[in-house]
């Protein structure tokens, strides 16, 4: 009898894989969007906060959702629940998830509305950004940046785990 090409263990592995690269791949190109926006143009930036906690809503929480489905097989199945890089990776994912919904998401959506605001403010003059989005925008840049730091520890320490 031939044995299976592959392993129920290594799909699961593999869709745990996926999640990460669905859920956390985007939000590295995210400063880069904003800056080439921000200087070409500033009246598609309510879009793009739009577009961010779209994101967020309909493909980060659901990968995250699956990562984390993914990560218990793998855990129960290889009997690794008491392994620090698992304990990491389940905190790191319920942090993950509880600041894209308890901050990402809403400063997003605030942003937008300020964004439309300020754009709304200069009519057919140039953009000036208010003290509100920028501070929005702070606070979206320095959780997001956390949040995408987080990502890579995580990554790190699954990767060098004994």
């Amino acid at each position: 009898m031939l044995a299976p090409a592959t392993s129920l263990y290594q799909v699961i592995l593999a869709l745990h894989i996926m999640a990460v690269v669905l859920a956390f791949g985007w939000t590295f190109a995210l400063p880069i969007v904003y800056v080439v926006a921000g200087r070409h143009d500033p009246r598609s930036l309510p879009t793009l906060h739009r577009i961010e906690y779209t994101v967020e809503r309909v493909l980060v929480n659901p990968a995250l959702l699956a990562l984390v489905a993914a990560g218990i097989f793998l855990a129960s199945d290889g009997h690794h629940w008491s392994e620090f890089f698992v304990q990491w990776g389940l905190a790191a994912a319920i942090v993950i998830g509880g600041l894209v919904g308890s901050v990402m998401i809403p400063t997003a959506k605030r942003a937008e509305a300020a964004a439309r605001r300020d754009l709304e403010a200069a009519g057919d003059g140039e953009f000036a950004s208010s003290e509100e989005y920028r501070a929005l925008v702070r606070r979206l840049n320095i959780v997001g940046s956390a949040l995408s730091a987080l990502v890579l520890v995580t990554i790190l320490i699954m990767a060098i785990r004994p």
